[in-house]
C-alpha cells in the first residue's frame, strides 16, 4: 500500500501574532499553547511510523535551522526542502510531490494550525488518504462551528465511499453568507490540509499551470543536495508565479472531493484566535505571566516582564514581549500585521 507522506508547510511570516510572532521566529516556532510549538505539535501528530512516513518540511533558508532543531527529537528522519523564496504553496507541494513516489499520498499540513484533538485528525487523514488512493485529490472538510468570515468554505457534493465530492469552492464570505453556510449544514472550513496522491497531483497541476509545472520540476531537477536537505534552483523557482494550491489546482480539477472532520481546529491566524484556545476565567479573561484585570470582560493579558494591569476595558488584548507592547481591541486584532515594526522585525 502507498505510504502516507506528511508534507509539512513553513511559510508565512505570522505578523498578525506581533509582537511575539517575528520575522526571525515566527509563529509556527514559538510555544503558544502549551510547551511545544505548533510546528513541534505538528510532528507528533503524525510520528506514528505504522501510519505515516517519514516527513517532508518544506522552508525558506532563513527558518531552516530553528525547524531541524526541534524537528531533530520528534522526526529525525524528517527532509527539508528549502525554498530559495517563497511562491505561496502549490509550487511548494509540488517541490515535495517531486521529492517523494508518484504513488505516494502527500498529507499536506500547515505547520502553524492549532488542532485539539489529534486522534480525530489521525483518523481523517487515513479516510483521506483512502480516497486518495482510488484517485481523488481530499481536502479536509472541518466542521464549521461559527460563521467565520476569515476562512474560506467548501460544500459538499455527492457522497463517496468514505467522504464526498467537492461541488463548490467558497472564497471568505460576508457575515450574512457565512451565516446562510452554518444554518445550510451542507458547508464545513476550508483549512488547508489536504491528501493528494503525488503523481496525480503533479498531472494537474500540468494540466491547469503547465508553465508552474515545468518550472517546479525544472527546479527540483537541478537541486543541490545536502544530506536530508534539497536545495531546488534559485533561478527556475524564482521565475514562478506564486499561486496556491487552492487556485491553481483544486479549483480546477474534476477529482476534488472532501472528508469531514471535528478536531478543535484553528489556524490561530490572530490574537482573538488564540485568545479563544486558552483558558479563561468566569468573566472570559486570560492571564498569561505577571498580571491582572480589574472590572472587564474578555480581555487578555499575556506578558514576558512587566506586570500589566487592565482596568475598565473589556475585549483588549495587551501584549507584552521584550520593549514592544501591543494595545488592541478584539475586534481589530486582524490589523495587527499592519503595524510598521511587525515589518521590519
Amino acid at each position: 500500500m502507498s505510504r502516507i507522506v506528511p508534507v509539512v508547510l513553513c511559510g508565512g511570516s505570522g505578523t498578525r501574532l506581533w509582537p511575539r510572532s517575528r520575522a526571525d521566529k515566527p509563529k509556527p516556532f514559538i510555544p503558544l499553547l502549551g510547551e511545544k510549538t505548533l510546528f513541534e505539535e505538528t510532528l507528533s501528530r503524525c510520528a506514528d511510523r505504522s501510519e505515516f512516513g517519514a516527513p517532508v518540511v518544506v522552508i525558506g533558508e532563513k527558518h531552516l535551522a530553528i525547524a531541524q532543531e526541534q524537528a531533530r527529537p520528534i522526526a529525525p528522519d524528517a527532509r527539508f526542502i528549502v525554498e530559495p523564496c517563497g511562491r505561496n504553496t502549490a509550487p511548494a507541494v509540488a517541490l515535495a510531490a517531486h521529492a517523494v513516489d508518484p504513488g505516494d499520498i502527500m498529507l499536506v499540513c500547515p505547520s502553524d494550525h492549532f488542532i485539539a484533538q489529534p486522534d480525530a485528525f489521525q483518523e481523517a487523514a487515513i479516510a483521506a488518504a483512502g480516497l486518495a488512493r482510488d484517485g481523488w485529490l481530499v481536502c479536509f472538510g472541518i466542521a464549521a462551528t461559527a460563521p467565520e468570515t476569515g476562512y474560506g468554505y467548501l460544500r459538499r457534493g455527492e457522497a463517496l465511499d468514505t467522504g464526498s465530492k467537492v461541488a463548490q469552492f467558497v472564497e471568505k464570505p460576508d457575515l450574512e453568507r457565512a451565516l446562510a453556510f452554518v444554518a445550510d449544514g451542507g458547508y464545513a472550513w476550508n483549512g488547508g490540509i489536504f491528501a493528494l496522491p503525488a503523481g496525480l497531483f503533479l498531472d494537474e497541476l500540468a494540466a491547469h499551470r503547465s508553465a508552474m509545472a515545468e518550472q517546479v520540476a525544472a527546479a527540483f531537477d537541478n537541486a543541490r543536495t545536502e544530506d536530508a536537505r534539497i536545495f531546488p534552483d534559485a533561478g527556475a523557482f524564482g521565475a514562478i508565479a506564486g499561486e496556491s494550491v487552492d487556485y491553481a489546482v483544486m479549483e480546477n480539477t474534476d477529482r476534488a472531493a472532501m472528508v469531514d472532520v471535528s478536531m478543535g481546529w484553528s489556524d490561530i491566524g490572530n490574537w482573538d484566535a488564540l485568545m479563544s484556545k486558552r483558558s479563561a476565567d468566569d468573566d472570559g479573561n486570560v492571564v498569561l505571566g505577571s498580571g491582572e484585570i480589574i472590572a472587564a470582560s474578555g480581555t487578555m493579558i499575556d506578558t514576558d516582564g512587566p506586570h500589566v494591569t487592565v482596568v475598565g476595558a473589556s475585549d483588549t488584548v495587551v501584549v507584552v514581549d521584550g520593549e514592544d507592547i501591543l494595545v488592541a481591541a478584539r475586534s481589530a486584532v486582524q490589523r495587527v500585521g499592519e503595524a510598521s515594526r511587525c515589518k521590519s522585525q
